[in-house]
C-alpha cells in the first residue's frame, strides 16, 4: 500500500482483535531484577482498582516476609490455596478450580514464571493464566526479565545464572506491560537494608546477581523488551483502524536489496544503521516479472545478500509487485518503517536513468521515510554492461502482425459502412489482444503497427505514410497514445495476474506436498518422497541425511542413486547440522562445495540435513524459489519429527515392559539373599573366641562386600521400579563428605584420603540419604580401582553458579571416549576403573540416585596426575542461596 494511498484496515490484525473478544485481558508488571517493588505495585493498582468497584481477588501472591508488601493484602479477598502433596512434603498452588468458580472481573496472580507442583493440571503458571483469560478474567501478574524465554541466553552470558523458569514470548505480546523500575543503586541500597532478602543472604547477592554491572545491564534489557512489545501493539491497533503513516514510536529499518552487484554492502551498512538506532531491521527483495529472466549470476547475488542479512540478525522478506517503487513503498506503509536504505551504482546513462529514477521517485514520495542512498561499486565484468531485454517470442510478433492484418481486411470492408474515425478504434483490439497474450513490448508493437496501418491504408493519400488532412495527424497520434497507453494498463494486468497465479501455484504446491507426506508413518518412505517432491519442484539434485544411532549422519534418501559427497560436501553437512544453518554453495559457509546443505529444524533441534545442487555447477536454488525451500524444510522437519515421536513413543513402552522384568528380578534375589548373608554376619561376631583373627576378618568382609552388593541390587531394584522417594532439606557438604569418608573407610584402606571441601561451601539441598549413598560408592569404586598406596582426594568448588563435588584417584583410568559408559548398569570397561570385579551397578546407582536429586554426574581421566575423577554437580536451582534468589521477587 503505497503511503498516500487509501489506507484500510488490516484483515489480519482485525482477526487478531476479534479473537480478543471474549477473553480476559493480562497486564504483565515487568522489572530488571526482584526486589524492584512488582508484586508491590500489583497489589497497589489491585487494591486503587478495587476501590474504583472492580471485583478483585487474590489468587496467589509471594509477599516473602517484607511487612510493605504483606500489609497491602490485608482487606483484599485472597483465594485459599490448594494443596498439593509431593514426596512427602506439602506444596501449596493457586486453587485454579476455585477462582474459576468465584469468577472475579479481576485476579492477582504473582511470579507468571512459576513451575506448578506435579500433578496439578498445568506444568507451568502462565497456562494457568490463560486458562483465566480464556473464561474472560482479566489477570494482573509479575515477571522478571531474565524469565523471558528469548532473553535467557542473554541474561546467562553475563550473570553466570541459568535461569529455568521462563515464559514464552508470545505471553508478553499478547499482554499490557507496566515496568516497574528503580535505578541499580537505589535497588543496592535496599539489598544492604535487608528490604529484599536476609542481610546473610543480601551480602552474598552483592557480589554475584546483583552487582552493579549485572543490574544496569537487567535493566536496559527490560526497558528494551518493554518498547518492543508496546510498538508491537501499537502497529497492531493502527493496522486494524487502517490508520496511515509510519507511527513511529520506534526506528525501524528497511535495507532494499537487489540482483545489482553491491547488495551484501547495503546489508552491512543496513546493520550498522539498526545497530546505532537500536531498532528492528529487515532485509526486502522486491520480485517483479523481470525475476523470471535473471542470470544465475543475479539470482545467486540476492541469495547472497538474503543469507548475509539472515546471519547479521535481520528479518528477510520478498515482495511481488509489478514494478520496484510500487513493491518497496507498499512494504514501507506495511512495516510502517523510519528508515530506507538504497544503493546507487555508477552505470552506463541508459542504466543511470532508469536506476535513479527509482531512488528519486521513493525520496520524493515517502515524505515519512528517511532514504539513505549508498555509493556502491559496480563489478568490473558488468560496469557498463546491460542484460539484454526479453523483447519476446517470434510467435508472439507474427500472430500480432495476422491480427492486424485482419483488422485493416475488416476495416477495408466495413469503411463504406461506418465512420472512418470508427475504423481507428477497431484497431485497439489487436493492441490489447497482444499486450494480454504477449506482454508489454509486443502491445507497443501492436499499437505501431497498428497507426502505420490506419495511416497507410485509411488515410488520404491512401497507399503512402503521408497525411494530407491536419485533423488526420491529431487521429493518428490519438491512436498511437491509446495504443502505448492500452498497452502499458493491460501489459501491467496481466503482470499482477501472473503473480497471482504464481502464488496460487506455490500454495497449491505447498498444500498437495503436506497432503502426500503427512500421511506416511515411515521414516524411509518419509524421506524417499522428500527428495522426490523436492527435486521435481524446484528441478535440484536432492539428497536427504540423517542422524545415525550412533550419532553419525547416514544419508537416509536420495533423488538420484549417482550422487556423490567429496570430503568438502561432508564437512559442510556436519556444519549445517552442528549449528543450525545453511552451509555450502550460495551460503556464506564452505561454499567451495557443489551442494546447498540447509538444517532440518523442528524448534531447537536439529533432525536432519537437505541437500540440493544443480547438475550444471550453478546456485542450486534461484532467489524467487528460496521462499518454497523454506516452507518445503519446515513441512519436511514437522513430518520428520511426528515420526521421530512415535518412534520414540515405540521404543519407550518396550522399554517399560523391560524394565518391569528387570525390576522384579532384581528384587527377588535381593531379598533372597539378604537372608542367609544376615545370618552369615551374625554367625560370624559369635566366633570371635573360638577362631583365628584372619578368618573372622575374612568373614566379616566378605559378608560385609556381598551385603553391600545386594544392597546395591535392592537399590536399583528401587530405582527401576521409580520406588525412589524423595526428603530434600538443606546439606552441609563439607559434613556430608567426612561421614561418608568414615562409613568408607574399609574400603579406602591403604590409600591416604585428602578433604579438599572448603568450609564456606553454600548449603544444597538434596536427599541426604541419597547423597550419602552417592558419595559411598564413588568412594568405594576409588578404592578398589586406584593405585594400592595412592592418594584419594575430595574435591569441593564452586564456580559460575554451579557446584561440583568430585572424588579423584590414581589409577589406570577409563578408556578415551567411553567415559559416559561407566554409569550404565551391569557395564564393565576394559582396563579402566571397572576393570575390577564387582556387579557394575555401583555407579550406575550413583547416577540414578543424582538424577532423582536433579543433579548430574560425570566421569572424565585427570589430566593432571593419571587415573579418573568423577564429580557430583549441583546445579544453581539446588544451592540454597541462589535457589531463593532467583525465585524470589
Amino acid at each position: 500500500m503505497p503511503p498516500n494511498g487509501d489506507a484500510r484496515p488490516d484483515p489480519d490484525a482485525l482477526l487478531r482483535a476479534a479473537a480478543q473478544e471474549g477473553r480476559g485481558r493480562l497486564k504483565i508488571f515487568l522489572g530488571a531484577a526482584p526486589g524492584v517493588g512488582k508484586t508491590y505495585e500489583m497489589l497497589s493498582e489491585g487494591k486503587a482498582r478495587r476501590r474504583d468497584g472492580v471485583d478483585v481477588v487474590v489468587g496467589v501472591v509471594e509477599t516473602h516476609g517484607r511487612a510493605e508488601t504483606e500489609a497491602l493484602t490485608r482487606g483484599q479477598e485472597i483465594v485459599a490455596r490448594r494443596a498439593v502433596n509431593h514426596d512427602g512434603h506439602v506444596l501449596h498452588e493457586m486453587d485454579l478450580d476455585a477462582v474459576l468458580a468465584r469468577a472475579p472481573r479481576l485476579v492477582l496472580v504473582d511470579e507468571l514464571a512459576h513451575t506448578n507442583a506435579p500433578g496439578s493440571r498445568h506444568p507451568k503458571r502462565y497456562q494457568d493464566v490463560e486458562e483465566l483469560l480464556a473464561a474472560g478474567i482479566d489477570v494482573y501478574s509479575t515477571i522478571n526479565i531474565q524469565h523471558v524465554e528469548s532473553l535467557n541466553d542473554v541474561v546467562a552470558s553475563f550473570t553466570r545464572v541459568r535461569v529455568r523458569e521462563t515464559v514464552p514470548d508470545s505471553i508478553l505480546e499478547a499482554a499490557e506491560i507496566e515496568v516497574v523500575d528503580i535505578p541499580p543503586d537505589e535497588l543496592i541500597e535496599r539489598l544492604k537494608a535487608g528490604k529484599v532478602y536476609l542481610p546473610a543472604e543480601a551480602t552474598r547477592a552483592l557480589g554475584h546477581f546483583f552487582s552493579r554491572s549485572n543490574l544496569s545491564a537487567l535493566r536496559e534489557l527490560a526497558l528494551r523488551r518493554a518498547a518492543q512489545a508496546v510498538d508491537a501493539r501499537m502497529l497492531d491497533d493502527v493496522r486494524a483502524l487502517g490508520l496511515g503513516g509510519t507511527w513511529a514510536g520506534s526506528e525501524r529499518i528497511v535495507v532494499a536489496i537487489s540482483e545489482l552487484p553491491g547488495s551484501d554492502v547495503l546489508v552491512r551498512a543496513g546493520k550498522r544503521i539498526a545497530d546505532g538506532l537500536r531498532g528492528p531491521w529487515t532485509a526486502l527483495f522486491v520480485e517483479t516479472p523481470r525475476a523470471a529472466h535473471f542470470t544465475d549470476a543475479q539470482h545467486a547475488r540476492v541469495a547472497a545478500a538474503m543469507t548475509l542479512a539472515t546471519q547479521l540478525g535481520a528479518a528477510v522478506a520478498t515482495v511481488p509487485a509489478t514494478n520496484v517503487v510500487e513493491g518497496i513503498q507498499g512494504f514501507l506503509a506495511d512495516a510502517r518503517a523510519t528508515q530506507l536504505v538504497l544503493g546507487k551504482s555508477p552505470r552506463s546513462r541508459w542504466f543511470e536513468l532508469r536506476h535513479g529514477s527509482v531512488v528519486d521517485r521513493l525520496v520524493r514520495d515517502t515524505p515519512d521515510v528517511t532514504v539513505h542512498v549508498l555509493p556502491v561499486a559496480a563489478g568490473r565484468s558488468e560496469r557498463g554492461t546491460r542484460r539484454p531485454a526479453p523483447w519476446g517470442a517470434p510467435s508472439g510478433y507474427a500472430v500480432t502482425g495476422a491480427m492486424v492484418a485482419g483488422v485493416t481486411g475488416a476495416g477495408s470492408a466495413l469503411v463504406h459502412v461506418i465512420d472512418l474515425g470508427n475504423v481507428a478504434l477497431l484497431y485497439l483490439l489487436p493492441v490489447m489482444a497482444a499486450a494480454s497474450l504477449y506482454g508489454l513490448r509486443t502491445g507497443l508493437f501492436a499499437g505501431l503497427a497498428s497507426t502505420l496501418a490506419y495511416n497507410f491504408f485509411f488515410l488520404p493519400p491512401v497507399g503512402t505514410l503521408s497525411i494530407n488532412n491536419p485533423e488526420n495527424v491529431i487521429s493518428v497520434v490519438v491512436l498511437l497514445g491509446i495504443a502505448f497507453a492500452t498497452s502499458q494498463l493491460t501489459a501491467r494486468v496481466r503482470a499482477q495476474a501472473d503473480l497471482a497465479a504464481a502464488s496460487a501455484r506455490t500454495n497449491a504446491t505447498l498444500a498437495g506436498f503436506l497432503r502426500q507426506i503427512a500421511a506416511v508413518n515411515d521414516t524411509d518412505q518419509a524421506a524417499r518422497m522428500i527428495c522426490d517432491d523436492v527435486r521435481r519442484l524446484l528441478d535440484v539434485q536432492v539428497v536427504l541425511l540423517g542422524a545415525a544411532a550412533g550419532g553419525a549422519l547416514e544419508v537416509l534418501a536420495a533423488s538420484d542413486p549417482g550422487y556423490r559427497l567429496d570430503a568438502m560436501d561432508h564437512a559442510a553437512v556436519h556444519w549445517a547440522f552442528d549449528t543450525g544453518s545453511a552451509a555450502g554453495k550460495g551460503s556464506g559457509t564452505l561454499a567451495a562445495s557443489e551442494w546447498l546443505f540447509q538444517p532440518l529444524k523442528a524448534g531447537a533441534r536439529t533432525l536432519g540435513v537437505l541437500g540440493v545442487a544443480n547438475e550444471a555447477g550453478t546456485n542450486p536454488v534461484r532467489a524467487d524459489q528460496l521462499p518454497l525451500l523454506s516452507s518445503l524444510l519446515d513441512q519436511s522437519a514437522l513430518v520428520l519429527e511426528r515420526l521421530r515421536l512415535q518412534a520414540e513413543m515405540r521404543d519407550l513402552e518396550m522399554v517399560r515392559t523391560r524394565d518391569r522384568l528387570r525390576a522384579a528380578l532384581l528384587s527377588s534375589v535381593s531379598h533372597d539373599l539378604r537372608t542367609p548373608l544376615t545370618a552369615v554376619i551374625a554367625a560370624a561376631d559369635q566366633l570371635d573366641h573360638g577362631a583365628t583373627p584372619e578368618l573372622i576378618g575374612t568373614i566379616k568382609g566378605e559378608s560385609a562386600r556381598l551385603n553391600r552388593f545386594v544392597a546395591n541390587l535392592l537399590d536399583m531394584a528401587r530405582v527401576e521400579a521409580g520406588a525412589i522417594r524423595l526428603n530434600v532439606e538443606a546439606i552441609d557438604l563439607s559434613d556430608a563428605v567426612t561421614g561418608a569418608a568414615h562409613d568408607a573407610r574399609r574400603a579406602l584402606e591403604g590409600h591416604q584420603v585428602r578433604l579438599d571441601v572448603p568450609p564456606d561451601l553454600p548449603l544444597v539441598r538434596a536427599d541426604p540419604q541419597l547423597l550419602h549413598h552417592c558419595l559411598l560408592n564413588l568412594l568405594d569404586n576409588a578404592g578398589r580401582y586406584g593405585d594400592p598406596g595412592s592418594e584419594i582426594v575430595i574435591e569441593g568448588r564452586h564456580r559460575f553458579g554451579e557446584l561440583r563435588l568430585a572424588v579423584l584417584d590414581h589409577g589406570p583410568g577409563l578408556p578415551p571416549g567411553r567415559e559416559a559408559e561407566v554409569f550404565e548398569t551391569f557395564t564393565r570397561l576394559e582396563g579402566s576403573d571397572r576393570a575390577i570385579g564387582g556387579t557394575g551397578l555401583g555407579l550406575a546407582i550413583v547416577k540414578a540416585f543424582a538424577e532423582a536429586m536433579g543433579m548430574m554426574v560425570e566421569a572424565r581421566n585427570r589430566s593432571d596426575a593419571g587415573g579418573a575423577a568423577f564429580a557430583l554437580v549441583f546445579p544453581a536451582a539446588s544451592i540454597v542461596r541462589d535457589a531463593e534468589m532467583e525465585g524470589r521477587s
